[in-house]
């Protein structure tokens, strides 16, 4: 991205240029010796930021199967709606998590030349490629998984991954030299933890490749097996940037912050977020029925896990659909029993809403916030109506997030201020309601407008000559 900023014409024409030529060309351009990060980690070790110091929250889509299974048509129509709902990264998968690396794309071309992972199909990548560029065009960052779990986890002894710690490295350098200026985070792991000697290997050869090819351009990260943490395994690691939890699909109610809460007590410091909760759509545990009815989550637990985990302190959140990892269709064998569409399922509520949770958090300077439990003096303090609430650290604002809308209890004291605005903020709807102004500060009940499962609130507090907006775009 770089190497652009010098020429005389819109940026936007030189991305579109940049998308039609071949990935040899497009990639030719001179390196500079010391090339700056495309995001960096927070002075304090807890969120993550652009060059110029700008947070820069990450706000995920799970679209594992994207390079795979989408034509560029369906790409383009799929990253224009995630743009357009506020999404600022993608995570998809360089090779399929169906049938081997054998499995060919949309356009019937497969990954490697004969399986062989030191052989890259230039066709299949070219792809890869178009989806990359067309993301950079539209402001959107790739959460760059080079291989799902099942291609270098060792399962089944009679069938040996295909990636070896020889093999991992020439993949990941030429990935990383390919991909060096392109907006993109390294997601290593794809669902599976590294518990043997040698697989951990792997995972290390795999990003000193990426580290070698891109020069050290780009975050790297680590997508667990889930329910589990990327710091249970690779805390140790020099080469991980921030951690990666998946939650998982396994109960309702489950608290995705407490994995936050986990990871931000390890030193060293680095930021975390959930990259697979709860996906909407999913039956929930895989199978669980009520009443001869499978149960699936939906977008009341999409909004309480991604709420829950950026109250606790992580620097972003991931939202998932399970017709929309998979790119499902009919005529596809559906995986966890989807039935809708991806492109009707890119509708569904809880993606609108993650692009709420963005604008409330965008307001102000959310990269101050800290996770303040101890601030509530009294209220649902576990399951699924648990509140959780995150104070600036100068005092300047506060979030407190009821799920079903119960009363708590708060010590105005630690906020600053002569005068305290009081809102609701409507979490399915993006709007803010002003409530109150008050000069007095002591122990506070908040009773949310509305209650029930459904019917979540997060109460936002400001120091009225802080200045910060009412009404929200």
């Amino acid at each position: 991205m770089t190497a652009t900023i010098f020429l005389r014409v819109p940026l936007g024409l030189v991305l579109l240029a940049l998308a039609h030529l071949p990935p040899t060309i497009a990639t030719a351009q001179p390196q500079p010796s010391s090339p700056a990060r495309s995001l960096r980690v927070s002075q304090d070790g807890h969120t993550l930021e652009r060059p110029d110091g700008k947070p820069f929250l990450y706000l995920g889509d799970t679209a594992w199967m994207l390079f795979v299974r989408s034509t560029r048509a369906e790409a383009e129509l799929y990253l224009k709606d995630r743009a357009d709902k506020g999404f600022t990264v993608i995570q998809a998968s360089a090779l399929s998590l169906f049938d081997g690396v054998s499995a060919a794309n949309a356009y019937r071309h497969q990954a490697f030349l004969g399986d062989n992972p030191s052989t890259p199909n230039e066709d299949y990548f070219q792809h890869v490629d178009f989806v990359v560029n067309k993301a950079q065009e539209l402001g959107l960052f790739v959460g760059f998984l080079p291989t799902w779990g099942n291609h270098w986890k060792r399962r089944n002894p009679d069938r040996p991954p295909i990636f070896t710690s020889a093999t991992a490295r020439a993949y990941g350098v030429f990935l990383g030299k390919r991909y060096r200026d392109k907006p993109i985070i390294w997601i290593l792991g794809g669902d599976d933890n590294p518990t043997a000697p040698d697989e951990r290997a792997v995972i290390d050869a795999l990003a000193a490749g990426l580290r070698e090819g891109d020069g050290g351009r780009h975050l790297i990260t680590f997508h667990p097996r889930g329910p589990g943490l990327s710091s249970t395994f690779l805390q140790d690691a020099g080469w991980l940037d921030f951690h990666m939890s998946q939650s998982s699909h396994a109960a309702l109610g489950h608290d995705t912050g407490l994995y936050i809460e986990h990871d931000r007590k390890l030193s060293p410091t680095r930021p975390t977020l959930d990259g697979e909760p709860r996906y909407e759509g999913i039956q929930v545990g895989f199978y669980l029925r009520d009443h001869n009815r499978l149960l699936r989550f939906d977008d009341v637990e999409a909004r309480a896990a991604a709420w829950w985990a950026m109250l606790a302190g992580a620097c972003g959140h991931t939202y998932g659909n399970n017709s929309i990892w998979q790119m499902w269709l009919p005529g596809r064998p559906p995986q966890f029993g989807a039935n809708a569409p991806w492109t009707k399922a890119i509708h569904h509520p809880g993606a609108f809403q993650m692009g709420h949770l963005r604008k409330l958090y965008e307001s102000r300077p959310w990269q101050h916030l800290q996770p303040a439990q101890d601030w509530i003096a009294s209220g649902p303090r576990d399951g699924a109506a648990k509140v959780r609430a995150a104070l600036a650290t100068d005092g300047s604002f506060a979030f407190v997030y009821s799920p079903e809308g119960q009363p708590f209890t708060l010590d105005q004291r630690r906020l600053r201020g002569d005068r305290v605005r009081e809102s609701w903020y409507d979490p399915r709807y993006g709007v803010l309601y002003p409530i109150h102004v008050g000069d007095t500060k002591g122990f506070q009940t908040y009773t949310p407008p509305t209650a029930g499962r459904g019917q979540d609130w997060v109460l936002v507090l400001d120091d009225e000559a802080a200045g910060y907006p009412v009404d929200l775009p």
